[in-house]
Parts: C-alpha cells; structure tokens; sequence
C-alpha cells in the first residue's frame, strides 16, 4: 500500500501518502471500490501537516536560527506528504472502459502491477513502441499499438533536442522491417537510420528484402543511387517548395502546356510561348530552376551535376513507389542536399504516391518528416497549400499518412495538429509547445503539464484515438546488443 484516498472530487482525487512510500509524478496507481478497480495517475504533489503554518513557521525558525534538533511527537502522523491523481480507466476483471466512478472512501492506493493491465493486450500488426512506466518505474509490459492504424492516421513525434526521438525513430522502423502491414518513405538529412558506419537498419535480418536505401554519393555496394530525370517532375511539385508569384505560375502551366515532359528544359532554352510574358517573369523561372535544380548551360546545351538528369533516373520515382506499396522501407539520405531540394524530393514522390493510391490503396503507406514545420507550419500554408497538408487531411481515407517529426508543434496549425491521431510525447521544455500538444491531444491531458514537463530522456506520453488512456512509456535505447537479444527471441517465436 502507498496511500489512502482522504478527499478531492473526480479530476482531484487526494491521497494521502504512506510516510515509508515513494510517490512521483506520472506514477501509475490502482484503487477499488464495490464495483472493481481504478486506474489513478498521479498529476500533482504537496506537502501536509495538522500543524497549522504560523505554528510550521515558528518550528522552522528555532531550528534554523537556534540551531536546536527539534522532534515531534508523532511526526509521521502530523507531517505527511499529499498525492493528487487523476482517475484513467475503470477496470473490470480483465476489460477497462473509460472511468465514471469515484473509487472507494478511505480505499487503500497500491502500485499498478502487469496483473491490473491485462487489458492492454497485443494488437494486430503490433507495434511496440516501449515498456510501460509508472513515474520514473519500468515495468516489465511492453506496449504495442496496432501499426496499420497508427500509420495510416498519421503519427507526431515531438520534443527537445536530445530527449531520444532519433531513438524513437529508429526504434519504430526497426520494429516495421518485421512486418507486411506497411511501407515507409524517410526522407533522412541526417543519414542516421541506415547505418552506414554503425549499427542500424541495414543490420536488421529482413533488411536486404524490406529496406531500400538511396544516396547521391558514397552509395554503399547493393544499394541505390539517386538520381531522377527531370521529365518526371511537374509544375505541381514544386507547391510548397518554391513560391512563384501568379504571373510565374501561370507561365509554369503554359510551358507545361505546349512542351509537356521537356517544360523544364524549354524555360532554361528560353524557348518560345504561344502566350507572351514579362521578361523578367520567365527570368525568374529560368534562374530559380537552374539554381534548384543544379543544372548549367555550356554552348547552349544543358549539363545536370547533381540528383536531376537529363538521361538518367527515369525510373526511380516509379521505383521508389513500388516498393512503398509493397511494403518496403524507403530511406533517401538527403544529407549533402539543401533544405529545398529535400523538400522537392519528397514532394514528387508523395504527389505520384498519392495520386496512385487513390485509385487503389491495398497497403498503409507512411511518409516520415523530420522538422515537419518546414511544410506544415503555419506560415507556410498561408503562402499556399501542399502535398504534405493535403495528405494530414485527406491521406488516412486512402491509407496514407505521415510521421511528422519535430520539436516545435506549435508552429503547426491547430487544424493539422487534430489530424495527427498518434502523438509520442518526449520531454518538451517550452511551455507554449506542451500547450499546442494539450490542446490536441487525443485524451485530456489538462492536468499532465506537470508530467510533460519533468520528462526525463527517453521517457515519452502516448496519447491516441487507438489507446485508451495517455500511455507513459520508457523508450529502450537502440543498440547493436538489445537489437540482437531481440533477434534470437523472434526467431524462437517462430518456432513455437
């Protein structure tokens, strides 16, 4: 026994702790009333005392200024610590339902045990995302959502620099290389998940018929180039990449209009138009694809020097699409490419992905963003909209979704925010960010700012329209060790 609840209302449950106990914030807690238990969660604690705080003050005062060792009679019974919880769930032998009772009176306050949660049993298409915590507790009980719902509508991942979302990350797609459910598309600028000089993906036993990997330079032997051919692209891509003014786009479409395929190279040959327009219009479009692009003209004739070609790359986009709709993992490094270019990648892969499984989505597809805000943000949807913001609103109903990452949510409108249905919440410092994550979340989370706040590395909420109450989880580190423990326990799985 930890404690015994004393008074509160149902939001507000006070406890007053056992004098020996260890009570912290987030610190998972069962009671019981006639009917079974309730799942409490602790959200606020306090100091109590039967003395009053005149006579509390003039104790302290002989003690520090006296220098007298003062002990009271029955210290425990008149100094004590207070809990506040929350209630979470009403559990009935082995089913929980959202919680509408208040527990009993004076009702003893104990630890939860893997024994009071049987009710979070393993979905289908599991995927762990930790172990269960309880305050700063590790329980033995792994945590498993079902992936195809998760990935399909769509999944934020927010916190500081340094609280282990890479981790996470890693974690995520280290568990899908398992499975069939899902293909997913990461766009890498920090070349961090494959692995290329250490342990990672490529180490996993299904990555050489799951995982895919492509690099500009220093592609390792069985692995891909990138390189995409700049008849692929269309006006459309660069939406949220570049922001042409009207008359810039208007000729964009004209060019596409009468050259089809070869627009890109009629605007850098400064070929004519049916349609006239501004010199200085078409000037623009010439230099800003050049530049973007990387493309140069020597004696009139276009040279490409970087992932754009003129005769080569043809089939990476529908490559790349096919193996997302087969299931496979995708990692384009992008880590010698600037911002831009990164975002022009993505950009046509998601557009051409999009339009392909509208017409038949036969498996989850998920689009991983890092630094999300660089599409979602607010300030960059008032300059239009994207493919990206189209998919966060749309992209569940054809069973695509985005893993947007980032440490600032608050920079993505309230509207997108709703349509991210799985958050993982890492240790958010800034008091605004918490706030954009509260005011979003799946479950109530009013009174886990303190909780939020205090989250120590690789210690994370998960609050979804999949679970039935805010998770807390403790991430395991990602490690050629653990990963290896965890490959001899999947292959006795399959044995049995």
């Amino acid at each position: 026994m930890k404690g015994i609840i004393i008074s509160g209302d149902f939001e507000n449950i006070c406890i007053r702790k056992k004098s020996d106990a260890f009570i912290e914030l987030g610190e998972l807690m069962i009671a019981e009333n006639s009917k079974g238990k309730v799942l409490l969660q602790i959200f606020n604690l306090a100091f109590g005392s039967q003395l009053s705080q005149q006579q509390l003050e003039f104790i302290s005062g002989l003690k520090i200024e006296e220098s007298q060792d003062l002990k009271l009679m029955d210290q425990n019974l008149r100094n004590y610590h207070l809990a506040f919880a929350k209630s979470v769930l009403f559990i009935e032998k082995d089913t929980a339902r959202a919680c509408k009772t208040l527990p009993g009176f004076f009702s003893d306050v104990k630890q939860v045990e893997t024994e009071d949660l049987k009710f979070l049993s393993k979905p289908e298409n599991a995927l762990c995302l930790g172990d269960l915590r309880s305050g700063s507790k590790v329980l033995d009980f792994p945590i498993f959502v079902d992936g195809e719902k998760v990935f399909s509508h769509h999944i934020l991942i927010t916190g500081t620099t340094g609280r282990g979302k890479s981790v996470l990350m890693n974690n995520l797609l280290w568990g899908v290389l398992y499975d069939d459910y899902c293909g997913l598309l990461v766009l890498d600028p920090h070349d961090e998940y494959y692995g290329k000089t250490k342990f990672g993906l490529k180490n996993h036993p299904n990555a050489r018929k799951k995982l895919i990997y492509y690099a500009l330079k220093n592609v390792p032997v069985g692995e891909r180039t990138l390189k995409i051919n700049i008849q692929l692209l269309k006006p459309k891509h660069f939406q949220g990449v570049v922001y042409w003014s009207d008359a810039q786009i208007q000729a964009l479409q004209s060019y596409y209009k009468e050259y089809g395929n070869n627009w890109i190279e009629s605007i850098v040959l400064e070929k004519a138009l049916s349609v006239v327009f501004h010199e200085a219009t078409l000037s623009v479009l010439k230099r800003t694809l050049m530049n973007l692009l990387n493309l140069s003209i020597i004696e009139n004739e276009i040279h490409a020097r970087g992932i754009f070609d003129l005769h080569t790359g043809e089939t990476t986009i529908p490559e790349i699409i096919n193996d997302l709709r087969n299931s496979k993992t995708v990692i384009i490094n992008t880590n010698n490419l600037n911002g831009q270019v990164e975002l022009l990648i993505g950009s046509i892969v998601s557009h051409e992905l999009f339009a392909e499984v509208k017409q038949d989505n036969k498996n989850v597809i998920s689009i991983v963003l890092e630094e999300a805000p660089r599409v979602l943000g607010k300030n960059v949807l008032e300059k239009g909209n994207n493919i990206f913001a189209t998919i966060a609103r749309e992209g569940r109903k054809f069973n695509i979704g985005l893993t947007a990452i980032t440490q600032m949510p608050s920079l993505i409108p309230r509207e997108i925010l709703a349509n991210l249905n799985t958050k993982i919440i890492l240790g958010t410092e800034l008091k605004q960010e918490r706030q954009a994550i509260i005011d979003s979340a799946a479950q109530d989370l009013s009174k886990d700012e303190k909780s939020l706040s205090s989250l120590d590395k690789g210690e994370a909420i998960i609050t979804s329209t999949f679970t039935k109450f805010a998770i807390p989880i403790k991430i395991p580190f990602f490690s050629e060790e653990i990963k290896k423990e965890e490959i001899v326990e999947k292959s006795f799985e399959g044995m049995i």
